[in-house]
């Protein structure tokens, strides 16, 4: 066993390179700065390139136009950098452009604070474009979890031309800790389907899949466009055709929750409560999960790796057992409404906290054992 010791951005940079990631643009914002600076140092030695831009827009833009030429992009910010990205992150949904986002979430709103952990972001990055069209949003608890995410979400991303985000947090991003890296089981990497025929329609796919790609700049003439569109890519106002595209950019990705839906559990045959956390709160959930159990008072908990599209039937299912939900969250309650609509027939209880401090195990006991 080789332990190797990194922060949560290193991992997550680690994690691009093995996805095959060979495009990163972005500009430096804390805390996700750490990112760019090993992307610097470990993309060119690939081949691959790393580009500052002049400001976030601009990194945003780069990414998209290496996507469209066939790179693997990754780009990382945080709230403020997110915030900017919002346009061109509804031109990527929109005409099927496949990068990563990372987000190392701090304390907003706004500036806030940029030392200060929190998960701010959880709703912007599924609402914060026009449409409403679906997004993934993939959440690690620690180092380990963003070299593996960062895997799952290049592919995910290959695999359904869309942006996926990879919701870190300040607290796991800058936070060095030991795992064993030569170890970790990763899963097998996808890559876009690409078009091979004749007649090359941009936009042409079956329904509940993402068309196959071909490059900006090829041999093949590729029509894009932020407007919508038609299978050729020109720009259309035909309700029907308009409506048909809406809905296979929604399906491609909501047909395929169950199978993205990454969690980890851990049921007590003997509880009759469920904590269901995710990021770095989770780690404080299972500290307090242990003592409870030393204490008799076991409960089982819950932590979503994927928060988007929302794990509907996995929540369903890991729930029906239990008389009490509690739900934990490092904000003012940003995903307890997503849980309490799919599990409405449930007691669901919250506690949330957005002071840039840890939410510790002693305050999570303090909640579960105050009924």
């Amino acid at each position: 066993m080789a332990l190797s010791f990194m922060e949560g951005n290193e991992a997550l940079a680690r994690g691009a390179i093995a996805a095959g990631c060979n495009f990163f643009a972005g500009y430096p914002i804390t805390p996700a700065t750490t990112i760019f600076n090993n992307m610097l140092k470990m993309l060119p030695a690939t081949g691959g390139v790393c580009i500052q831009g002049e400001d976030e827009i601009a990194s945003m833009g780069y990414c998209i136009g290496a996507a469209m030429a066939g790179k693997k992009a990754l780009t990382a910010t945080s709230g403020p950098g997110i915030s900017l990205y919002s346009e061109q992150i509804s031109f990527a949904i929109g005409s099927e452009i496949p990068l990563v986002i990372a987000d190392v979430q701090r304390l907003g709103p706004s500036t806030g604070s940029a030392t200060r952990g929190a998960d701010s972001d959880i709703q912007f990055l599924r609402w914060g474009s026009t449409s409403g069209v679906p997004v993934i949003v993939l959440a690690p608890k620690d180092a380990l979890d963003c070299y593996v995410l960062a895997v799952h979400a290049f592919n995910y991303a290959e695999e359904f031309r869309c942006p996926v985000f990879i919701a870190s947090n300040k607290e796991i991003g800058m936070t060095s800790e030991s795992f064993d890296l030569d170890s970790v089981e990763l899963p097998p990497i996808v890559e876009r389907k690409y078009f091979s025929g004749d007649l090359y329609l941009p936009f042409e796919a079956e329904p509940e899949k993402a068309p196959p790609f071909l490059p900006i700049g090829g041999k093949t003439l590729v029509r894009q466009t932020s407007s919508t569109h038609g299978p050729d890519g020109y720009i259309t106002i035909d309700p029907e055709v308009i409506a048909k595209n809406q809905e296979r950019l929604r399906q491609k990705i909501h047909s395929a929750r169950n199978r993205i839906a990454l969690f980890e559990e851990d049921i007590k045959e003997n509880s009759d409560t469920l904590i269901i956390s995710y990021g770095v709160t989770a780690r404080s959930v299972e500290d307090a999960g242990k003592k409870l159990q030393k204490k008799g008072k076991p409960v089982s908990l819950l932590t979503l790796k994927t928060l988007f599209p929302v794990p509907e039937e996995l929540l369903r299912e890991k729930a029906k057992l239990f008389k009490r939900i509690v739900v934990i969250e490092m904000n003012l309650g940003q995903y307890i409404n997503e849980i309490r609509r799919i599990l409405c027939d449930k007691r669901v209880e919250f506690y949330g906290q957005m002071n840039g401090v840890l939410i510790t195990p002693t305050k999570i006991m303090e909640v579960i054992e105050n009924e």
